[in-house]
């Protein structure tokens, strides 16, 4: 029998996860199960463990990259070559509901334990597999972080001004989404396991799960046949959807209809605009794009972006205050949505998934030291405890 989960009760309560993840993606994965309930036992290997123990930043010598990703996990260091370590590896699998790994495909087959092979001895097992390119296709066996697979998905060519360079996206997107979409797959082969009996493997690309986001960039491809140009902050098909200057600061506004655009042109002392020509529909606006900014930024100019940010507001038209990560962490909405947790004395980004009837805490267990529960695990899953 598993130990009983000592993260808070969630719906992937008694559920226990084998993570042989390491870096960003597959981490992602597991600290989402953590965080909903689920016992996750980490396998790092000999040395210094998961790499990102290693990246910064750092807070007493500990790396807060390993901390925000596998908070509540429980840390043993296995040698998967070691025959001793294979056996204690192979009684959690008999055990284990989801097994999740984002080796560079072939490593797991290698090392014996693929998911057919694995699935021998435990049926039910629920096998994700996240990597850069996927279990198949020609560029299956390329190694890959985030920003090559931002760089091959498209998504880094469309990123950016006319006249800049491509530029990959401030968060680490093709991890995240690739993490997202594993999340998503393993939780679709747990409910269908309910109705089999049966475990799968789930295969996420990260390429995959990032190209699947470029909705607008292939919208226009298709339509028009050529590469999609930056165009900087506003939207290909939606004017005026952009960031605008006004007499001290960068802010949004997204007008997407003809309504709000009225009400906008209204608030600003701009009735005119309304029929103007060449602003008559969204076509119009688009079509116009550089000239309708121009017409906005002379009244926007007049007042500080503060103002704006009410009165606009108020007319009922989307606008939004460009922050930092420091001004947002401090918005009161991120509190009443729990967003900042706590982990062993750690602000750490908390869990987006609120579900009635589960508790969403304000304070979290702590990522693991390096083999922290190492003994016992081996202990509890010794070959003697399991005859």
């Amino acid at each position: 029998m598993a130990q009983e989960c000592t993260e808070p009760k969630g719906p992937f309560s008694g559920l226990l996860v084998l993570d042989l993840t390491h870096a960003l993606n597959g981490p992602f994965v597991t600290k989402l199960m953590s965080d909903l309930g689920a016992r996750i036992i980490k396998v790092e290997p000999p040395g210094e463990g998961d790499e990102t123990r290693t990246w910064g930043p750092f807070i007493k010598n500990e790396s807060l990259y390993f901390k925000f990703v596998n908070r509540g996990k429980e840390s043993i260091v296995l040698n998967l070559k070691d025959p001793k370590d294979r056996e204690i590896f192979l009684n959690i699998v008999h055990h284990a509901d989801v097994l999740v790994e984002n080796y560079r495909p072939g490593v797991m087959a290698r090392l014996g334990f693929s998911y057919d092979e694995l699935s021998k001895i435990n049926p039910r097992l629920v096998y994700v597999s996240s990597s850069g390119y996927g279990q198949t296709g020609p560029l299956s066996s390329y190694p890959a972080y985030d920003t090559v697979i931002q760089a091959m998905s498209g998504i880094m060519s469309m990123t950016g001004y006319p006249d800049g360079p491509p530029t990959k996206l401030g968060s680490a997107l093709s991890d995240l989404c690739g993490g997202v979409f594993s999340f998503c797959g393993l939780a679709s082969a747990l409910y269908a396991r309910e109705k089999t009996g049966k475990g799968s493997h789930v295969d996420v690309a990260m390429f995959d799960a990032t190209f699947m986001m470029l909705e607008h960039g292939m919208m226009e491809a298709v339509a028009y046949g050529k590469p999609v140009h930056r165009i900087g902050n506003r939207h290909p098909s939606i004017t005026p959807f952009d960031v605008f200057q006004s007499a001290d600061k960068d802010f949004v506004i997204c007008a997407g209809n003809d309504h709000l655009f009225g009400e906008l042109c209204k608030v600003l002392g701009r009735p005119d605009l309304i029929k103007d020509i060449r602003f008559l529909s969204n076509q119009h606006r688009t079509e116009n794009h550089e000239a309708l900014k121009y017409e906005l930024e002379v009244a926007l100019k007049k007042q500080p972006a503060a103002h704006w940010l009410k009165v606009i507001h108020e007319a009922g038209v989307p606008v939004g205050a460009i922050l930092n990560v420091l001004e947002t962490a401090e918005l009161p909405q991120v509190k009443a949505r729990n967003m900042l947790v706590e982990a062993g004395g750690v602000r750490v980004t908390g869990n987006p998934l609120k579900i009635s009837g589960y508790e969403d805490p304000p304070t979290r267990t702590p990522a693991p030291t390096l083999n922290q529960h190492g003994d016992a695990i081996r202990r509890e899953f010794s070959e003697s405890s399991h005859r």
